[in-house]
């Protein structure tokens, strides 16, 4: 009875991984490519104008012209820009009123070919959709949450937007812990159509403000770019989850001296661990980015 029951058991578990294959293969690739996924950050409207100069002077590229907006499903009146740059792109927000619940929590907007396909595949991969599909001025956006507490807005343009390739593509820095992390990286995936590029389980401590110390650390990519999981107990040292995102840069001293040049703050100097030397960096507004460089340490 053991053996009958133990061989019905291993005849469904070969069935439903390629049944899991095909599900994940029968969901849309609603992704468009990494230069159309933004981070999202606010900032007070007074710091708007700072913050536009610091982190164009930092990383080069420049902004879009200012414009005051409703972006948001209920009323609201923000300041809205884009700033591109060659190693990443931001939606800055300088909100002029109360901000509605839960905008100012998702992270990233990413760009869809299809809302509603989009919308679709992010349920049946795990997300919850906690903004439902709205209208903004120039398309239609909602935000999901995936297991872990992850939120991502997508959005899709009436125009498609024709934005040339970084020269090094952006990581989404997300922190999420051992309890949730397998469900995110699996929904994810679906979603995205991702794979995973690397996951260390002994990754250094020092990447997150713990030396002698290790984590887990995994890294994956889609066409909607690069993301770095980091799986961690919470027990944080400031500013490490903060920081949504890592721009990859040529030189990081060079690009540090740029920064404070312009008035962030380096609040963590540049650490050596695994594969890159990174800093912590904290721009005029609040907005808190981890640069690194990669391959080498930092002179």
């Amino acid at each position: 009875m053991m053996r009958i029951l133990a061989a019905s058991l291993l005849a469904a578990a070969l069935l439903a991984g390629p049944a899991r294959a095909r599900d994940a293969a029968a969901e849309p690739k609603v992704a468009v490519a990494p230069q159309y996924d933004t981070t999202h950050v606010y900032v007070a409207p007074e710091d708007v104008d700072r913050f536009v100069g610091s982190f164009t002077a930092t990383f080069g590229g420049k902004s879009t012209k200012q414009v005051v907006a409703t972006v948001t499903p209920t009323p609201s009146s923000t300041t809205s820009q884009l700033i591109q740059t060659p190693v990443g792109t931001v939606s800055l927000f300088g909100f002029k009123t109360p901000i509605p619940h839960p905008f100012g929590t998702e992270r990233t907007g990413y760009l869809v070919a299809d809302m509603d396909a989009a919308v679709a595949s992010a349920r049946a991969a795990g997300a919850a959709v906690i903004v439902q599909t709205f209208p903004d001025p120039i398309g239609r956006d909602a935000v999901i949450q995936w297991p872990g507490g992850v939120n991502m807005q997508l959005y899709w343009h009436n125009t498609k937007p024709d934005y040339a390739p970084f020269a090094t593509v952006p990581e989404n820095r997300v922190y999420v812990s051992p309890d949730s992390v397998e469900a995110f990286v699996a929904g994810f995936r679906r979603f995205s159509h991702g794979r995973v590029v690397s996951d260390d389980t002994k990754a250094p401590g020092a990447e997150i403000g713990r030396p002698g110390d290790t984590y887990r650390r995994l890294r994956l990519a889609s066409d909607f770019g690069r993301m770095t999981v980091l799986v961690t107990d919470g027990h944080l040292p400031y500013p490490y989850g903060h920081e949504t995102t890592g721009y990859e840069v040529a030189d990081l001293a060079d690009t540090l001296a740029k920064a404070k040049a312009a008035g962030a703050s380096v609040l963590v100097a540049p650490v050596t661990a695994g594969d890159r030397s990174a800093a912590m960096v904290r721009f005029p507004g609040g907005y808190v980015a981890e640069i690194h460089q990669a391959g080498m340490a930092a002179r």
